[in-house]
């Protein structure tokens, strides 16, 4: 690996705000704001907007979408005209 070639790869906490949740990683993004983490240590933090704490598919909170109900709301509007006439 060349030397002076990539980024400061560095710990950093991810905060998610809306969970209240927070998790310590690598990251070679930077912040000026500090967080003292558990272990008694001051890491850059970011916050995020959404984590798997929040996200609706992690947390099973997510709405399935009804496929077969739009498919017969699209035949009842619009009828099975239109599947003959392809030449």
């Amino acid at each position: 690996m060349q030397q002076d070639k990539h980024p400061d790869y560095h710990p950093v906490v991810f905060r998610d705000r809306a969970a209240g949740y927070a998790f310590l990683t690598r990251s070679t993004a930077r912040s000026e704001q500090t967080i003292e983490w558990d272990d008694g240590e001051t890491y850059p933090v970011i916050d995020v907007e959404i984590s798997s704490e929040s996200h609706p598919f992690y947390t099973g909170k997510a709405r399935t979408v009804d496929t077969e109900g739009r498919i017969a709301r699209f035949e009842r509007r619009y009828g099975e005209a239109g599947a003959g006439e392809a030449t």
